[in-house]
């Protein structure tokens, strides 16, 4: 049986995050057909990488999962040096080899077991392109490693850097279209093998509507947002433009429900209800009873909660910033983009006084998922690019 390891930043049931989520639902699913080790740190949360979890090994739902410690925290200068390294426009290696131990998770140990291990796998699978454990990572094994970068256009991968780092990968899998096209033009990398081949989507449970609304005490109608609460998600525009619409809609009875962790501070109204992190069961329940999904963020590589959102007929909200997100919303017509305040509210008007439009948009969207986001087809191809690898 060919050996796997999939190297990421953060791994675990307790880890809230996008790239990381993913990781585990292709390692899991790996697993029957390949021996996987998912090499990662102890942290889980990214603002710190403090070491959170003692065991140097674990499994995970029939995954061997190896735990480096972070040597160091992230720096607590991190936000201003990166700030005026962005701002100086001037960008260098030698510079940005202190960027990434700075920003972290600092872990050379992970670093020194993947350099030593390089004959122990097959094929190392590098999920993010943004942290030190694929920057360090990948060089020592490029000639058998898949890159997964989960990019977007952000003023990190214009870094110096990068621009030898993407020709090393043996091979890449972009999550959409609008990544390949990124990280080609940017690169000029198609020399490389790839594929696009996304993520599959599954509701693990059968969503409870009522059960939901009962636990949490919701009424009425709400739009929800799922994944971490943090300014790189643009969740302070997203809390302005919503309290400017309740202040423009008085007599609406509208919430706006958050799921996840909170990084930035959520301003008290009554009818901005956080939930914290919680259960899958919740979290689909949650979904399922929404008007929308809404999706603020300007930089996304895929957004699994908008495909969980779609899976379930439920319409979705996003930045038309984000050319991932207007994608989806285009090539599905199962959601709406929004470029400013006012389309924002034009939106949330017409979803409510549109009855027969949304219907629609339900049928679209979970339509749009199903045929482009199928686990059997996506597992498929993964096993198809591994023992393409391994044979070469």
């Amino acid at each position: 049986m060919k050996r796997i390891a999939l190297v990421n930043q953060r791994y675990g049931l307790e880890v809230n995050g996008g790239s990381e989520y993913y990781t585990r639902l292709i390692a899991e699913r790996l697993t029957g057909e390949f021996e996987v080790d998912v090499i990662t740190t102890k942290a889980v949360e990214y603002t710190t990488w403090e070491n959170y979890y003692t065991a140097d090994e674990e499994e995970i739902n029939g995954v061997r999962v190896l735990r480096f410690s972070v040597e160091k925290p992230r720096a607590k200068d991190f936000n201003d040096f990166n700030g005026k390294y962005l701002s100086s426009g001037h960008y260098n290696t030698e510079t940005e080899k202190i960027w990434f131990e700075k920003q972290g998770p600092y872990s050379p140990a992970a670093i020194d077991y993947i350099r030593s291990s390089k004959d122990k796998y097959d094929v190392f699978i590098f999920v993010t392109y943004l942290y030190y454990l694929t920057v360090q990572g990948l060089p020592e094994v490029a000639e058998k490693s898949i890159m997964i970068p989960t990019a977007h256009d952000e003023p990190f991968i214009h870094f110096e850097t990068y621009k030898t780092f993407f020709k090393l990968p043996r091979a890449y899998v972009f999550l959409t279209d609008e990544e390949k096209a990124l990280v080609q033009g940017l690169f000029h990398c198609e020399d490389i093998h790839c594929r696009v081949m996304g993520t599959g989507v599954e509701v693990p449970c059968q969503p409870d509507e009522a059960a939901f609304r009962s636990k949490f005490g919701i009424d009425g109608d709400y739009i929800i947002y799922v994944g971490r609460i943090d300014e790189g998600k643009c969740c302070p525009e997203m809390f302005r433009y919503f309290l400017e619409y309740k202040k423009r809609r008085p007599d609406s009875p509208l919430k706006l429900v958050l799921m996840g962790k909170p990084v930035c501070e959520i301003p008290k109204h009554k009818d901005i209800i956080s939930l914290g992190f919680v259960s899958e069961e919740d979290k689909f329940s949650g979904i399922s009873g929404a008007k929308c999904l809404v999706l603020p963020s300007r930089f996304e590589s895929l957004s699994i909660s908008v495909l969980e959102a779609m899976t379930l007929s439920v319409p979705v909200i996003v930045n038309g910033g984000c050319e991932v997100l207007k994608g989806h919303c285009v090539k599905s017509n199962g959601g709406l983009y929004y470029t400013d305040y006012f389309e924002f509210e034009g939106i949330l008007d017409y979803v409510f006084s549109h009855d027969r439009e949304y219907a629609i948009m339900r049928r679209n969207a979970e339509a749009y998922v199903e045929n482009n986001y199928r686990w059997e087809v996506i597992m498929r191809n993964f096993s198809e690019m591994i023992n393409n690898i391994c044979e070469e």
